[in-house]
């Protein structure tokens, strides 16, 4: 998980053949290091089509979720590991890297008061499960926080440490997001810096989930502060244009974030790798 990616959500949110070959192509035109799959509908996934498209492109990949609310890990463990474990095993036989994002419960997942001894027992528990078998499958597993309006359960970059702290599994990861962290963070840098032992993955996404550089995201902050700790680890791009229901009720996306993904690109793509360069967290142009 190195290098500089981007979230497939920027060309489809169905993981099916064609999405698959659009986003790829699309990928690979766009020079990325690696893409990151939504894995919202595993019945779709043809995962040896996936596989043979990123080899064939030299393509590196990693996977993220948010659980079904039937597989809610606070409720229901059991549920919740028995999901992970499918995705994890799609995820390893198409070749990827890691599994990642709201692996701990969904998106929207709310109770409207904070969390409660036992829900972050089954969680963990949850997890720990989880990251044993996604070792053996020779997988990461990443823990991105989200903001109050998408879970009660984990927000900031401490909250992730802790439970990767708690849980002790060597292949447990810290996944943040700048826009979740421009809700939630007492600035950028500290929750870089809480989870800094941990942070292997970014997110690169605009306070509106629209084009980078056209917000109210501290950019100068967040590069300099991944410089300053030596991170090495994956700068994925992402902003959602075109949202499928069950999601944009999830991310509370009612409107229009960008004129359209060529903005995003166009404008948002070459922002953040000068930003990247800038702060030699990529190699400068040859």
């Amino acid at each position: 998980m190195q290098g500089f990616g981007v979230h497939t959500s920027m060309w489809t949110m169905h993981w099916d053949r064609a999405g698959a070959e659009r986003a790829i192509a699309e990928a690979v035109r766009h020079g990325m290091d690696f893409i990151e799959i939504a894995l919202l509908n595993p019945d779709i996934v043809d995962p040896a089509h996936t596989r043979a498209l990123l080899q064939r492109h030299g393509l590196r990949m990693v996977t993220s979720l948010g659980l079904p609310e039937p597989a809610w890990a606070s409720r229901d463990p059991d549920a919740a590991v028995a999901h992970l474990t499918r995705v994890i095993a799609l995820t390893a036989e198409m070749g990827g890297e890691a599994v990642s994002g709201v692996v701990y419960g969904g998106i929207g997942e709310r109770t409207g008061v904070p969390p409660t001894p036992a829900e972050m027992d089954n969680v963990a528990r949850a997890l720990e499960a989880a990251a044993r078998i996604a070792g053996q499958h020779g997988l990461l597993l990443g823990i991105e926080p989200v903001n109050r309006y998408e879970t009660h359960l984990i927000n900031t970059g401490w909250q992730a440490r802790d439970m990767i702290e708690r849980i002790g599994a060597d292949n447990l990861f810290a996944h943040l997001d700048t826009y979740h962290m421009n809700i939630e963070e007492k600035g950028a840098a500290n929750g870089i810096l809480d989870a800094r032992d941990h942070l292997r993955y970014i997110h690169l996404s605009e306070s509106d989930r629209g084009t980078p550089g056209a917000g109210t995201c501290d950019w100068d902050e967040i590069f300099a502060t991944l410089a300053a700790i030596g991170f090495d680890g994956g700068l994925a791009m992402e902003s959602f244009i075109n949202m499928p229901p069950e999601m944009a009720h999830g991310l509370s996306v009612w409107r229009p974030v960008a004129r359209d993904a060529d903005e995003v690109l166009g404008e948002g793509l070459p922002f953040l790798r000068n930003k990247a360069r800038q702060y030699r967290l990529i190699p400068p142009h040859p």
